[in-house]
């Protein structure tokens, strides 16, 4: 399904079952999407600290999330934003 249709779905409250079923599709989609973005960034020289600041999170806690998800072969930088 397209997510502009999961999306509706998954506002739509008249069906729970299908609209939380339209969420987890959202959260999974999310999830991919965010790993790549990820990568995008520390690839392009941001660094965790550069990446946390993009997402509003903690450096640590983004680190948590995603040091061991993330293509080990990227050359993360050391101490950059």
């Amino acid at each position: 399904m397209e997510p502009q249709l999961i999306a509706t779905a998954a506002s739509d409250t008249s069906d729970p079952r299908a609209g939380l079923r339209a969420i987890a599709a959202l959260r999974t989609l999310t999830d991919t999407l965010e790993l790549r973005q990820v990568e995008a960034g520390l690839r392009a020289g941001l660094g965790w600290q550069g990446v946390a600041d993009a997402l509003g999170v903690s450096r640590q806690a983004v680190h948590k999330r995603y040091a061991k998800k993330i293509d080990q072969n990227i050359d993360i930088p050391r101490r950059h934003s």
